[in-house]
């Protein structure tokens, strides 16, 4: 583990498509961000993994690379898959899905927010006014049978069975994640509300999962707390998004839902996200690799560098260095400034600015 004023240890996979040039991108601002602060410049372990290089190895990593990963402070993602490349039984390649697991990252962070002179498909103007963050959990739920764990059965090319687990000690791990998320953003000035979301109405273990919540919201009085169905909160989330803080989450209703609230602020380009455990976090942007846009300059680079910020606040507490969540916050004002002030314009938005451009006006603002 890194300490205060020491080297910061990040495992980098840059991986497919535009994740080469969206993780150049967000490593510029963290270097820029770290040096601005007085920290010293982040290390990076480069790890090869992705579809690129399942075609050329038939491994989806590099030998190695899953420990090596867990070994440094935090891991940072660009984006993993191609299209073209899949597995025999037609699944994605997908190692990042194997790091969640291996390492317990159970807290996927995933904010949403409404920045000046961006996309805001809502008409209502309360949509402005759009920030939340939607916790999933990452190891469990529906996703504990994704295909690249093995564990789903198949009889005889006639039927196959996913299992959606929900365990007590991941689930009372992540609701107390989530009311301690939504305590931090009430003292930032946030309503302070965890919504619990669930289908507790039809299945035993959304129950479960609900039951725990009620179990642990006790010990946080000072917190609001609420309900809601998975059908009903995708509603809300187009009805009044607006009212709402932190939602806390099954793994594949909560992969579902912040797709559709990426939305409402403009698109996957500012999808941010952290994926917590007790020893280690992966961060990485919410999109797809988008190979058809790769090397032409044309990505949007802020889910990254987003994602980035959040591993700098991430490290700050691990680390127990302030300065580092100093220097999240002056990416995390770069952005905001840069859109109120109309200086960043990503062609994703219909724009005029390239992955280059973005980052390069980013700096300055830094």
């Amino acid at each position: 583990m890194a300490t205060v004023g020491s080297d910061i240890q990040i495992a980098l996979i840059q991986g497919d498509g535009i994740g080469v040039d969206v993780s150049d991108a967000a490593r510029a601002l963290l270097d820029a961000a770290l040096q601005k602060t007085g920290q010293a410049p982040a290390s990076y372990r480069e790890i090869a993994a992705g579809a690129g290089y399942f075609r050329e190895t038939g491994r989806d990593i590099e030998p190695g690379g899953e420990q090596a990963a867990g070994k440094a402070d935090a891991i940072f993602l660009g984006a993993i898959g191609l299209p073209s490349i899949r597995h025999a039984d037609g699944t994605e390649i997908s190692p990042h899905l194997r790091l969640r697991d291996i390492y317990q990252l159970y807290a996927g962070v995933r904010p949403v927010r409404a920045y000046p002179n961006a996309p805001q498909p809502l008409a209502d103007p309360r949509a402005a006014d759009i920030d939340l963050v939607i916790l999933r959990e990452s190891t469990e739920g529906l996703f504990y049978s994704a295909a690249v764990h093995g564990r789903s059965e198949v009889i005889d090319n006639r039927e196959v069975r996913d299992v959606l687990r929900i365990t007590r000690a991941t689930t009372e791990k992540l609701h107390r994640f989530g009311f301690e998320l939504a305590r931090k953003r009430k003292q930032r000035g946030s309503p302070g509300k965890l919504t619990c979301v669930d289908k507790a109405n039809v299945f035993t273990s959304m129950a479960f999962f609900r039951q725990i919540y009620d179990e642990i919201a006790p010990a946080y009085d000072d917190i609001a707390t609420d309900y809601n169905y998975v059908d009903a909160q995708a509603l809300d989330l187009i009805r009044r998004p607006w009212e709402f803080d932190v939602l806390v989450t099954e793994n594949m209703f909560g992969d579902i839902l912040s797709d559709l609230a990426g939305g409402l602020v403009g698109g996957m380009g500012m999808a941010a996200c952290a994926e917590i455990g007790d020893e280690t976090g992966l961060f990485q942007p919410a999109h797809g690799s988008a190979p058809d846009i790769m090397g032409e300059d044309k990505a949007n680079p802020l889910a990254a560098i987003l994602s980035g910020a959040l591993m700098l606040e991430y490290l700050a507490q691990k680390t127990d260095c302030p300065a580092l969540l100093d220097a999240a916050e002056l990416i995390d004002g770069a952005v905001y400034r840069g859109f109120e002030q109309k200086r960043i314009r990503p062609i994703e938005f219909g724009g005029d600015m390239g992955t280059v451009a973005v980052t390069r006006e980013l700096l300055s603002l830094l």
